[in-house]
């Protein structure tokens, strides 16, 4: 795999270390140091884009085991004038933690806490500690750090201090500044220094705290005269610790903290060993009002007024963000009870503290003000924590969900931290909105309206003529900062949108102060350099991810056919109109495949731990190369021929998508929607079409053709579970793991052993149905058919106990299937065939309104997912709009009042564990509603990602350890806990794994409800 060397992707004038100082580099880490050292191309790849616009390629990445692992890279960077750059989670929006230096990867191995002080209220924490991972280990405490930004799931502490981060309720807290007590950190010379209160240093922190002081003290008039004294100000170095300007001061006692000097540094003073944090109480009850208005100004006008009365948080939602969290399924159930009607924007107005009755009462004056601003019931009341706590997940998925608008043009961040004073917020936003008509754009508006930051990005298209308007946009927005006495970097720090005006905000005396600070703490410009001091243009095309035509190097794509109809996502919008073209219109060489994958901006999203799905592979592995994030940027790559020619079939390619199980976690967890289940298929037909399919593959995709036949010899089938030694031939021969058992095939399958009469005929069930009767058609996929037969036995009972009129669907010689197997191997035409015959076989029955009841997730939702991007017409479109999991429609039915049992209790605690594809299309919930419908079954779902098995993964020999690490990460654990408990999963794979890996049954929901039936009925 190629790429162009690092500079070809810099601004003139920038001087990279030669090919044999990087090879040097590499080689010195390899031997000197513990970690990781990747050098490759589709590493430095994934490494050199953040959340912002920019890309930088860097010369290499140090992923450090140790503290003295990064002591020593920097000694090595050092002696061989090689840039270092720290980096945390990567989520930064500015282009702070690209750049061409070696860069340091702090988050998989230096994240533990250090030392927690329950009485004094701090912990010292590594730099690579995630903040909700800090929390949680508070939570018992009763603490929390309570810098609680929108990405607290993936941000990492160092990150955090480096950008002097903010969060939702920094109008009760403050900022990173406000919360750090010291820190120790190497300076690029390799000592270690320690900062803290001023008071209490000597040695090399006390020289840099005196150079300080004198600048502070030789620039105090123009500190005063310039420095923006608002809050929100995170621009520049922390100059003023000695002659405070923040509307909130650094310290409480007023005294000086030189650890304050390196929060909002940005890695260009020191790289962080260490931090102390001060912790806060945690809140124990909150209440929260929603506030819905008609027009976006009177939300703004209103602000001012609603901080008066104490809240914790004031945060906007605008109409923008209303409707795209609307159309996500994920959002919707949570966004429409905050709604009254359609509003224009929404303020989500929180009060927090001891009890949650001392709390109803701000709720009341929060009404009773709107009343008074001539807004009565515009309050939605919410004094529950749960729907609170979903309503802020949805909120902090803010900015990812703006970025989910198809085609080229997207919310961009460079001016969206300006912070004014909360008296003309309404006039500023009013103003900036002007700005963005003239120049044909619109922006998206959400966040901190309770400090006058609002985050706001104008739509534009970077890959055209975006890079001029930024520049247009940017000079008249400053121009009305200056108005309002604001703060043009308020959030996100500076890096390369906003370093360049720094000494616009600051003047040339100051900025020369900070030159200063630069030069006395690294004088070798070894950390991070050209951010803060002589950074680029904003605009500088050659650091643009998407470069325009007009660039020495335009991003392009290359010429692709996709082998799956990505055309929904080959659209242009309008950034005023909002009008999208019709699919298949968006000029995407590769027919829309390359920009459903730059829907990526790179937030991070993915690297969460907590509830959900995404990404399994990185949450055992922690490697950027195994998150979707990590797949999706190596693809762009790729499909714009920066990894140079066939890289889409590469090896290297493969490598990267090798641990994509397919779970679909993204689909759903991804706020912008990238798919990276669907775009491995797309990868692996292209792959496999060069490099070929392996017996295994066609063992594996073959299963539903070959099935009926190897079933009629099920004593040679199961020869791989029997015999000694057949295991590890299997594994010799196929790659399947030899501590793995495999399926037992029988030959009593369910098309051998139903009773025919059980079953109407096609042309009864549609009479049947025409008549009114309660009808469904029983889709009975290989794996419930052949191997589990007493799924679709008990599915089949359950449904005509109820009064259901059953049909399923046959051929000669066999059943009818999905494709599933074909599309896990990359056989897409081979699916394609399977797959339209199987929706030509339902259609007659969907478009009668029939539904069509499946067992296992992964093959019923094939229908609802890529049936629907097979090229298989409206004939699919109808049958997935009718097919339904077994426990969907019974929780349909039963809601409609159509469905009804006379059902046991079931004697013992039910665990229920929800297969991926499930999770993906929200049909979890309808398994609990069904498992509620047994006599006191009080259900507990498994918090847990993916099983670990994934259809074939879990199987082969290669991934047996990850697909065991995957299960133990929470699943087989909650499984052990609860001994007695009932174990339902409806996955094969799910169950399979359960049974290998705690040693427990597992059963399908239409088995435990089979069990129960109070009267059995007849077998089917």
């Amino acid at each position: 795999m190629q790429i162009e060397p690092a500079s070809a992707l810099l601004p003139a004038g920038t001087v990279l270390p030669p090919n044999e100082t990087c090879e040097a580099l590499a080689r010195r880490l390899r031997a000197e140091t513990e970690g990781e050292v990747l050098f490759d191309a589709g590493s430095r790849g994934r490494y050199a884009t953040d959340a912002s616009i920019y890309q930088i390629m860097p010369v290499g990445v140090l992923v450090p085991r140790t503290a003295r692992d990064v002591a020593l890279a920097i000694d090595i960077a050092r002696d061989l004038k090689v840039p270092v750059l720290a980096r945390g989670g990567g989520t930064s929006q500015c282009g702070q933690t690209t750049g061409a230096a070696l860069v340091i990867d702090n988050s998989k191995h230096l994240r533990r806490v250090l030392d927690v002080d329950v009485q004094a209220r701090t912990a010292t924490v590594e730099p690579g500690l995630v903040l909700d991972h800090l929390n949680a280990q508070l939570k018992p405490h009763g603490l929390w750090y309570p810098v609680d930004v929108s990405t607290s799931a993936q941000a990492t502490l160092g990150g955090m201090a480096g950008n002097n981060s903010c969060g939702s309720r920094s109008i009760a807290y403050g900022n990173m500044v406000h919360n750090v007590l010291g820190a120790q950190a190497w300076l690029s010379d390799g000592e270690l220094v320690t900062f803290g209160p001023v008071a209490g240093l000597g040695g090399r922190a006390a020289a840099i705290a005196d150079h300080v002081r004198r600048l502070a003290a030789q620039h105090s008039a123009e500190i005063a005269a310039r420095w923006p004294k608002v809050m929100r100000r995170v621009a520049g170095y922390n100059l003023d610790i000695f002659y405070n300007q923040s509307e909130k001061p650094y310290t409480t006692d007023g005294s000086v903290n030189l650890a304050h000097l390196l929060v909002g540094s940005e890695g260009t003073l020191a790289i962080t060993r260490s931090l102390t944090l001060q912790l806060a109480e945690l809140p124990r009850a909150k209440v929260l009002g929603i506030v819905n208005f008609t027009s976006f100004h009177a939300a703004m006008d209103a602000a001012q007024h609603i901080v008066k009365l104490g809240p914790t948080a004031v945060e906007l939602v605008d109409r923008t963000m209303i409707e795209l969290a609307l159309s996500n399924p994920a959002f919707r159930p949570t966004v429409e009870t905050a709604l009254i009607g359609r509003p224009a924007a929404i303020l989500l107005v929180e009060f927090a503290g001891a009890e949650k009755a001392t709390l109803l009462p701000q709720l009341r004056q929060l009404v009773e003000l709107m009343g008074d601003l001539g807004l009565p019931g515009s309050v939605v009341q919410m004094p529950d924590d749960a729907p609170q706590k979903n309503l802020w997940d949805v909120r902090k998925a803010g900015l990812n969900i703006m970025m989910s608008l198809k085609g080229d043009g997207k919310p961009v961040s460079f001016i969206e931290d300006c912070a004014v004073p909360l008296e003309h917020l309404a006039e500023y936003t009013d103003g900036l909105t002007e700005v963005f008509a003239k120049y044909g754009s619109r922006g998206t508006w959400y966040a901190h309206a309770s400090v006058g930051t609002l985050h706001v990005r104008p739509i534009l298209d970077m890959r055209t003529d975006g890079g001029a308007k930024m520049r247009a946009i940017a000079e008249e927005a400053s121009a009305l900062v200056r108005k309002y006495k604001g703060a043009f970097s308020g959030e996100h720090g500076d890096g390369l949108c906003r370093g360049e005006w720094i000494e616009w905000q600051f003047g040339p005396a100051i900025n020369a102060a900070f030159r200063s600070i630069k030069q006395h703490l690294d004088p070798l410009n070894l950390l991070n350099p050209g951010k803060i001091i002589d950074p680029p243009k904003m605009d500088d095309a050659a650091l643009l991810r998407f470069a325009p035509p007009a660039s020495p190097r335009p991003y392009q794509r290359i010429e692709l056919k996709p082998v799956l109809d990505w055309s929904a996502w080959n659209v242009q919008a309008d950034p005023v109109t909002e009008v999208t073209t019709p699919p298949g219109t968006g000029g995407d060489s590769t027919g829309g495949f390359a920009k459903a994958v730059e829907m990526c901006n790179n937030n991070g999203h993915c690297r969460k731990f907590d509830a959900g799905t995404m990404c399994p592979s990185y949450r055992v592995t922690r490697d950027e190369q195994h998150l979707t994030r990590g797949r999706a940027n190596t693809l762009r790559l790729a499909l714009s021929g920066q990894l140079g020619p066939d890289a889409l079939a590469s090896e290297e390619l493969h490598a990267t998508m090798d641990l994509c199980v397919g779970c679909k976690g993204c689909k759903r967890d991804c706020p912008t929607g990238v798919d990276m289940a669907k775009m491995k298929i797309e990868f692996l037909a292209h792959y496999k079409n060069k490099h070929g399919h392996t017996l295994k593959d066609r063992l594996v995709a073959h299963l539903p053709d070959y099935a009926h036949a190897a079933s009629r010899l099920p004593w040679l089938a199961n020869l791989h579970n029997r015999v000694p030694g057949a295991a590890w031939l299997g594994e010799k021969l196929l790659g399947l793991s030899r501590h793995r058992s495999l399926p037992y095939w029988r030959s009593k399958t369910f098309w051998r052993t139903r009773n025919a009469s059980g079953f109407a005929s096609r042309d009864a069930l549609l009479a049947a149905a025409q008549a009114g009767q309660k009808t469904a058609v029983l889709f009975v996929d290989t794996f419930n058919g052949i191997f589990e037969s007493e799924n679709a036995l008990a599915a089949a009972r359950v449904l005509q106990a109820a009064g259901y009129l059953l049909h399923t669907v046959e051929k000669a010689g066999g059943h009818h299937c999905c494709g599933r197997t074909y599309l896990a191997t990359g056989m897409v035409d081979e699916a394609r065939a399977k797959a339209a015959a199987l929706v030509a076989a339902l259609a007659p029955f969907a478009q009668a309104g029939i539904a069509i009841v499946g067992l296992e997730p992964s093959c019923l939702l094939t229908l609802r997912d890529e049936a629907l991007v097979m090229g298989l017409g409206e004939q699919a479109v109808t049958v997935s709009q009718q097919a339904l999991l077994f426990e969907e429609f019974i929780a349909r039915e039963a809601r409609a009042g159509r469905f009804a049992l006379a059902l046991q209790p079931a004697g013992a605690p039910i665990l229920l564990h929800g297969h991926c594809h499930q999770k993906a299309f929200g049909a979890v919930t309808p398994i609990l509603d069904v498992l509620r419908l047994i006599p006191g079954a009080q259900p507990e779902l498994i918090e847990s990602s993916c099983c670990g098995m994934a259809g074939s993964f879990g199987y082969e020999a290669a991934h047996h350890a990850v697909s065991m690490q995957m299960a133990e990460a929470s699943l087989l654990p909650a499984v052990r806990r609860q001994p007695d408990a009932i174990v339902v999963a409806d996955g094969t794979s799910c169950r399979h794994q359960i049974a290998d890996g705690a040693e427990r049954e597992a059963v399908h929901v239409a088995v435990l409800l089979d069990r129960l039936l109070a009267t059995p009925s007849a077998p089917a």
